[in-house]
């Protein structure tokens, strides 16, 4: 009998788990994503930071990628996932931000739904490599335990995940973060902030 698969198996994010979570059958969708990332655009610039590249991790479809493109294409996007399948398909290279750390650091990062696949080991290394590519701004999203039972469409959501509870996040993004809310973080000595603007230091 095959073993159950993890999480974390690359090959996992083929053809068929696409169409099962994305699209017009998943939580995402290109309008919904366009309102979020109109959302984390307009408050970059809000603070001061105007967006000249952005690395986005676990790119899949391409949605944050493709936005940029209609919208500002002055912007220059890297766009990287494990996925060999959405690597051929949209475009990516293939790069696992666990083991990955950029060389360069980037106005925007983008982490959309990614940490919650990746055993505690490689999230940590993974948010270590966030903290370096991050210079201005990062775009968190990843389901926690409370989230999983409480906040998700069980039946739209993949939830073969690594759960894990809010704290256990907010202590190792800590170490390279200050939260400011709605799934933004800033580099610990980044954009300044106003007292109540920020989660305290």
């Amino acid at each position: 009998m095959p073993a159950d698969p993890r999480p974390d198996d690359p090959a996992r994010f083929d053809d068929l788990y696409y169409r099962r979570f994305y699209g017009s059958l998943g939580v995402h969708d290109h309008e919904r994503l366009a309102h979020l990332a109109t959302a984390v655009h307009e408050m970059a610039a809000w603070w001061g930071v105007t967006i000249h590249n952005v690395l986005d991790v676990g790119a899949g479809m391409g949605m944050w990628r493709d936005w940029y493109r209609r919208t500002h294409p002055e912007v220059t996007v890297r766009s990287i996932d494990i996925s060999e399948h959405a690597c051929e398909q949209w475009g990516h290279e293939r790069l696992d931000i666990a083991r990955w750390r950029p060389t360069e650091t980037f106005d925007l990062v983008v982490c959309h739904s990614v940490l919650q696949y990746l055993d505690d080991d490689a999230a940590t290394s993974a948010i270590e490599n966030l903290g370096v590519a991050t210079h201005h701004v990062m775009y968190l999203e990843a389901p926690t335990t409370a989230d999983v039972h409480e906040m998700v469409d069980r039946e739209r959501t993949d939830l073969l995940i690594f759960e894990r509870p809010a704290d256990w996040y907010r202590a190792q993004l800590a170490r390279h973060f200050r939260q400011v809310g709605a799934g933004l973080w800033v580099p610990r000595l980044g954009v300044p902030m106003y007292e109540l603007e920020a989660a305290p230091s």
